[in-house]
């Protein structure tokens, strides 16, 4: 019997020592340190500010609490007192009394002077907040489910568009339960460029639902609303990278819709510029030139998996409400114009969304992908003069 119950004994001490190592392994591999820019381990405040606006917030944020601070010890200092020193146990009756006219004035005045105060306190940041005129760079940030996209509207970098997307890498991390890195769900492939010490004006607006732009450090938080275009500015002060998030409930997805800033000094900005256009020139496509069924099918099974699978899913079956591809009637319609016609007008009332954002031969390419791969073997090819005849 005692050595059996040995035995036992040294099977749990083996177990928890395996189990042991296992947890520490695991909270190794779940160490994070502070992300520059970001979140903060432990953090309890609010972000570090980078503009002058956010600093602003955060000392009202500070000063409200205090006057609030002040306002709770004062009246429950007086409760309280008031509880103990007049209870009926030392011999304290009960006056009987009407109101009285001072009272009544005094809880009425002092209370309205406080706020008038913080309101007074708060007007000049909230006034400037509002004000986007003379910037000098405006970009336009539309909300997708789930990811950005931003035109350069004016000012230095006109023209550039792109979409940002939560890299791949960590959409694959998350869906393996294995977070990993400082910078976990929020690197993207794109990130917002902009220079320093300038007034960034970003108008917001989306493709299908809410969205929100929201930077805790330019103390920034637009709402994206479909239909509807609102603005908001930022001027960072310093260099660096800068995160934020979707913050407002879009979707099944709205946990992978990161923002990225990347503020760079006046010349690595020029020169960022400067290479985005050469590269936005050599990718730019002929709408009038004839591709291939291979051609067509590479380049759409890329354009698929960085717009398309994360809802319709790799196998083309969808999920839930999401519609297949693989074997839909849309997809397998001799008429092409039918799948044409959804990806740039949507469905549904956005259920499916719109994505007259890509470009002409991305379009065409994507849909040549669906019609000739998992089972839907058609052999029909879209060209993208055909999408540009229908874009019209």
């Amino acid at each position: 019997m005692m050595t059996t119950m040995t035995s036992i004994w040294r099977q749990c001490a083996r177990y928890g020592a395996t189990a042991s190592a296992a947890l520490l392994s695991t909270s190794a591999a779940l160490a994070v340190s502070n992300l520059p820019g970001g979140p903060a381990v432990n953090q309890v405040n609010l972000a570090p500010p980078a503009t002058r606006i956010a600093g602003e917030i955060q000392w009202l944020h500070g000063m409200m609490l205090i006057i609030c601070l002040v306002i709770f010890v004062g009246v429950f200092s007086v409760m309280f007192y008031s509880i103990l020193k007049h209870r009926k146990s030392v011999g304290h009756k009960a006056a009987n009394f009407h109101e009285s006219v001072v009272v009544e004035v005094a809880w009425t005045v002092v209370p309205l002077l406080i706020v008038i105060g913080m309101g007074a306190m708060a007007t000049r940041t909230v006034v400037a907040m509002k004000d986007t005129s003379n910037a000098d760079l405006t970009i336009k940030a539309t909300g997708y489910q789930w990811k950005w996209g931003y035109d350069y509207l004016r000012g230095e970098g006109e023209g550039i568009a792109f979409l940002s997307t939560l890299d791949p890498e960590q959409r694959a991390l998350s869906d393996a339960g294995t977070p990993k890195g400082d910078d976990y769900l929020l690197r993207v492939d794109n990130p917002l460029v902009v220079p320093v010490d300038k007034k960034i004006r970003i108008i917001t607006t989306a493709n299908d639902v809410i969205h929100a732009w929201m930077v805790p450090a330019f103390g920034v938080k637009q709402d994206a609303i479909p239909g509807f275009v609102r603005d908001t500015w930022f001027r960072a002060d310093k260099t660096g990278d800068f995160y934020g998030q979707c913050a407002e409930l879009c979707g099944k997805e709205h946990a992978y819709m990161p923002i990225h800033v990347k503020v760079l000094s006046h010349a690595d900005y020029s020169a960022w510029v400067a290479a985005k256009q050469k590269e936005m020139a050599a990718l730019a496509d002929d709408p009038n030139k004839v591709w291939t069924l291979a051609d067509l099918k590479a380049r759409g099974e890329k354009v698929y998996a960085a717009n398309c699978q994360a809802c319709h899913q790799a196998n083309g079956k969808g999920a839930g409400p999401i519609k297949a591809l693989d074997g839909s009637p849309i997809v397998m319609d001799a008429d092409k114009m039918r799948e044409i016609t959804v990806l740039l007008q949507g469905l549904n009332n956005g259920a499916m969304p719109a994505w007259r954002q890509l470009s002409d031969t991305e379009i065409a390419a994507v849909i040549t992908f669906t019609k000739n791969h998992w089972s839907n073997q058609t052999g029909q090819i879209v060209q993208p003069a055909e999408v540009a005849a229908a874009r019209k």
